[in-house]
């Protein structure tokens, strides 16, 4: 009797351990599909590029454009300092500026002809008007100004335009 009682504990005991191992299975698959399920959810992609590829339109990926270079920017030596006559009196007008450039060559060519810049940024700033520079809108056309003449002096030794913008970094008139 006693064989019989330690068989009834053993078969009775062995669909608890089974239902336990089911049970923890199941929750390490659900935790696994949940982990999946948040990660594919954060770090998916929200672009529509397969169903755009799907539907025979071209991604970038298929058809790459041509993206401009990074802006770099090559600053002037020193600022230009420089008179200008007033109605009452002269001024003494200081400016900094950085040119911005497309990309590593442009910057290195921008670099080399420095002095042939500066006499055209000079050229330019000695030819303004104080009662302009007393205000944004007369700053402003300075520098559009200021990049044409650069841009008009650089085209003929380097075959095309090389500075995109002119700067100006400080601005002072007393």
């Amino acid at each position: 009797m006693a064989k019989e009682e330690s068989l009834e504990l053993e078969s009775t005991e062995a669909p608890k351990s089974k239902k336990k191992l089911f049970i923890f299975i199941g929750v390490g698959v659900l935790a696994a599909l949940l982990i999946g399920g948040a990660l594919w959810f954060f770090l998916g992609s929200s672009d529509d590029a397969p169903v755009e590829a799907a539907e025979g339109v071209k991604t970038t990926a298929e058809a790459p454009a041509a993206e401009p270079a990074l802006a770099a920017y090559v600053p002037m030596p020193r600022p230009f300092l420089f008179n200008l006559p007033g109605p009452d009196r002269a001024r003494l007008v200081e400016i900094k500026v950085q040119l911005m450039v497309r990309g590593q060559d442009d910057e290195v060519l921008t670099q080399k002809h420095i002095p042939l810049i500066e006499d055209a940024l000079l050229t330019t700033f000695s030819g303004a008007d104080v009662q302009k520079l007393s205000t944004q809108a007369g700053k402003d056309e300075l520098r559009q100004l200021a990049l044409l003449s650069v841009q008009n002096t650089l085209q003929p030794v380097t075959g095309r335009k090389v500075v995109e913008k002119v700067l100006f970094t400080g601005f002072v008139m007393q």
